[in-house]
């Protein structure tokens, strides 16, 4: 197996660099032919994962946290489906979200017996267009829309802290300065809703923020997204809402509400849209973005029977 390993050596405050050796170590043998490239500036690695298959890689890994896997899966996504190559992941970033919902668990361990099983799982993908991408960007994960990504740009904020750590403090700074949402429309499939909304959380996986549960029952393989909408509430009752997230036990709750679908329009009537995908920011007062599911998309490799 040919595989290109594509590091970010920024990755995790510095995470991604301390792990090429160990990686290296790990793959070498008779199994796996590799080559390590790091990354030098942003959207480096969708660059050198659209080169890949004409490269003649085989696989390409993503050495880092969700924001370089969501850029390796970007470049993947410009390789026509019958020639693009399986994709790696060894989650060594702040969230790991991405990595957590294809059952890849974090290190370098956990992401290395991965890639040597050779095991592959065949994954939707989701695109997005509008706010800072009106040609439209793909994701692996999930959208935020409200307070969900406002608490992911706090988080990017807090250099003392790194992963679930920064995102409970940036959540709970949130409270105070986000506590009424846009007036959104939200058409779920065609099919439409107008309301007063703290979030959107558009998931093809199953977290987001490094540990809240967003879609806990999620399958990106299962050909539609699960949808979790949360209406306005109270300061204090969002406070109180934190907890189910962190379990996964959100729906029935007052105000929150759970979808499928393959197609999302949002649309701000009163306010604007911070929204997010895999963590990268869309938009910080967007006002439409349209997601659409694309099924079977793409092979991830993840330990067997994960």
């Amino acid at each position: 197996m040919r595989c290109l390993l594509i590091a970010n050596p920024i990755s995790g405050r510095g995470a991604g660099e301390r792990a090429v050796d160990p990686v290296s170590e790990q793959l070498r043998g008779d199994v796996i032919t590799f080559q390590v490239v790091r990354t030098e500036r942003p959207w480096h690695a969708a660059e050198l994962a659209a080169r890949a298959a004409s490269d003649g890689w085989e696989v390409v890994v993503a050495i880092g946290g969700d924001g370089t896997a969501n850029e390796v899966l970007n470049g993947l996504m410009q390789i026509p489906q019958p020639q693009r190559p399986a994709m790696g992941l060894i989650a060594v970033g702040r969230g790991n979200d991405f990595a957590f919902g294809m059952g890849v668990l974090p290190g370098v361990a956990e992401g290395c017996r991965a890639v040597l099983s050779g095991h592959r799982r065949r994954i939707d993908v989701g695109r997005v267009t509008g706010g800072l991408y009106p040609q439209g960007r793909y994701f692996g994960n999930g959208i935020g829309i409200g307070f969900d990504a406002v608490v992911g740009f706090e988080a990017l904020k807090l250099a003392p802290l790194s992963g679930f750590a920064s995102y409970l403090v940036a959540a709970l700074k949130t409270i105070s300065v986000y506590d009424h949402g846009p007036r959104l429309r939200i058409e779920l499939d065609g099919q439409a809703r107008v309301q007063e909304t703290l979030m959107v959380s558009v998931m093809n996986g199953r977290r987001m923020g490094g540990g809240c549960h967003m879609a806990p029952k999620g399958d990106p393989g299962d050909g539609q997204f699960d949808v979790c909408i949360a209406g306005q509430v109270t300061r204090g009752r969002i406070l109180s809402l934190i907890p189910h997230f962190l379990k996964g036990d959100q729906e029935g709750q007052p105000a929150i509400s759970v979808a499928r679908c393959r197609h999302v329009h949002v649309i701000a009537e009163e306010g604007v849209l911070p929204a997010h995908a895999d963590g990268e920011t869309l938009c910080v007062d967007g006002h439409e973005l349209t997601a659409e599911l694309l099924p079977a998309q793409l092979e991830v490799l993840s330990a067997a029977g994960d």
